[in-house]
């Protein structure tokens, strides 16, 4: 049982839901995928706040999903309660932190499923997995209830088969939500170095719904990333690093190895936080220019379990590539398979918005697909 780390009853008629395992539910301990938390985790005297709206709809919560230990990681893998299973191929990794999420829905064991999104971890998995993804707008949702990693850049998000299983999570997570009525209609691309047939994709997907389609290079795409990298490691240095200083040999090496590394950049945090405020703000001018951005959610093809290193740092650099930075921005990022030529593998087309623009995300992620279908 790799997909889930606790099963739950699911008696009723709602939708199906899973949950990622650092989220609350009633009764059931959170472990957040590590041997060390599930060592002392008690049952939650209560649900997280984001599953509100899933038991007013009456939705059924069938289980705990696994995850990359502590939701640290993009890779999936998980060394205490098994690798969930990539279902396109179990060769390649199912992609994190949300692994158990994204192979849930992909599987058919749940309608929607709850994942976090930190650095990419919806998305990525979604991407690994050929299913659709949500990076809700940082603070959308509330987080209460929810085991944190980086508090200033986590995010909650649905994960579903497609876009209108999208848009049920959102319903659960905020009830009343409902798309746009109409989709974006003039969408910046931004040219990337990712895999050429991967771009080529990623071209055509856009081109097959028929949106107009500008091209645009994002100001100081490095700037944004090193923003990103500098407050992630701060923050799960501050979270995490007294779980693994008491109990070593209750964590991974992967893990123990990434709260090492903080140390490098703990220091730079402050400045960090200024330089993020001035690029923010030249990545949200862009919206006065387009409405939403287009760009591959990952720049390669998921890689396969037996090439991963002893250190996954590379690995894990090159898949969050594209999805990192728009966490330090705080914006709202959708993600979905589009098919790639001669490939049994798809791609994924990450759609990012201003502020505030899950509504028209959807809307535009939904006319993509019924292009491509």
């Amino acid at each position: 049982m790799t997909t889930f780390i606790t099963k739950l009853d699911h008696i009723g008629s709602g939708p199906r839901v899973a949950v990622k395992d650092i989220i609350d539910v009633e009764g059931v301990p959170t472990t957040a995928g590590s041997r060390a938390l599930e060592r002392t985790a008690e049952p939650a005297k209560s649900d997280a706040a984001c599953l509100t709206g899933s038991r007013t709809a009456g939705a059924r919560l069938v289980g705990k999903a696994n995850l990359h230990e502590l939701a640290m990681l993009p890779i999936g893998t998980n060394p205490w309660f098994g690798t969930p299973v990539n279902p396109l191929d179990p060769t390649l990794i199912p992609g994190g932190s949300s692994s158990g999420s994204a192979v849930a829905v992909a599987a058919d064991e749940a309608d929607v499923a709850l994942g976090s999104d930190t650095g990419g971890s919806v998305r990525i998995p979604a991407a690994c997995c050929g299913v659709s993804g949500l990076k809700t707008t940082y603070g959308r949702v509330p987080l209460d209830g929810v085991w944190p990693l980086a508090p200033s850049l986590d995010t909650i998000g649905p994960l579903a088969v497609d876009v209108a299983g999208l848009v049920l999570g959102m319903q659960l997570l905020e009830p009343g939500f409902s798309p746009a009525s109409t989709p974006a209609r003039v969408v910046g691309r931004l040219r990337t170095s990712g895999r050429p047939e991967i771009e080529v994709a990623v071209d055509a997907a856009l081109r097959a719904a028929e949106l107009e389609v500008v091209s645009l290079d994002l100001p100081d795409w490095d700037t944004g990333t090193t923003c990103f990298t500098v407050i992630y490691f701060a923050e799960l240095w501050d979270v995490d690093h007294g779980l693994v200083e008491t109990d070593p040999q209750g964590v991974g090496p992967d893990v123990a190895q990434v709260v090492a590394m903080a140390d490098l950049f703990r220091g730079a945090v402050d400045d960090a936080r200024d330089q993020l405020a001035g690029w923010r703000r030249s990545l949200l001018a862009l919206f006065d220019r387009v409405e939403l951005l287009a760009l591959p959610t990952l720049p390669v093809f998921p890689p396969r379990l037996d090439d991963l290193a002893d250190d996954i740092t590379p690995t894990a650099i090159e898949i969050t590539r594209h999805t990192s930075l728009f966490n330090a921005a705080g914006t709202p990022c959708s993600a979905q398979p589009v098919p790639v030529a001669g490939s049994p593998l798809p791609a994924s087309l990450q759609l990012v918005g201003p502020m505030g623009a899950e509504e028209l995300l959807l809307a535009t992620a939904r006319v993509v697909e019924a292009a491509l279908s």
